[in-house]
Formats: structure tokens, C-alpha cells, sequence
């Protein structure tokens, strides 16, 4: 499985949070946090790979925030042999 984000898209907190879960298609219980995006994607199985175009739009838009967002998506794919993310 393939998903794909866009980094423009994460203009604040919730909009990214928005953006992930809808892109991601979580469950309606998605903490909409770091820690919540943590299990998610800790959670999807074997050949799942993540695109995210535009990651500098992410660290511009959110700050420090987005920042610890792709360093979240990062450790996740670290961790689980499953996944991997891919930025362009």
C-alpha cells in the first residue's frame, strides 16, 4: 500500500492531523497527537510505504512541531520493518 502526503497541506497542528487521518484513513479514535500518530504507524503491516512530498513545507508551516513530526514518521519506520517513509 501506498499513501501519499503533502507537506503544503500541514499548514498548523490540526490541519495536519486532518491531512494524516485522511490520507492514512484512521479510525475515528486517531489522538490526533504525536504519540497517536506514533502507534498508528506502528501499527500498518507488511509493504506499507509513505510518500510525503514537500517535507520542508511541514518544518516551515509547524516549526518545531513539524519537525517532531517527521522525526515521529522517521523513528516509526525505524521500528517497524513494515513501513517505509519517503521524502521528496
Amino acid at each position: 500500500m501506498t499513501i501519499l502526503l503533502d507537506g503544503r497541506a500541514m499548514t498548523d497542528r490540526v490541519t495536519a492531523h486532518t491531512h494524516l487521518a485522511e490520507r492514512m484513513e484512521l479510525p475515528e479514535y486517531y489522538g490526533r497527537n504525536l504519540d497517536a500518530l506514533y502507534d498508528v504507524l506502528m501499527d500498518f503491516g507488511s509493504g506499507t510505504e509513505i510518500i510525503l512530498t514537500d517535507p520542508a513545507a511541514v518544518a516551515e508551516n509547524l516549526g518545531k512541531y513539524g519537525e517532531a513530526l517527521l522525526a515521529t514518521m522517521q523513528e516509526a519506520a525505524e521500528e517497524n520493518p513494515n513501513l517505509t517513509i519517503i521524502l521528496e
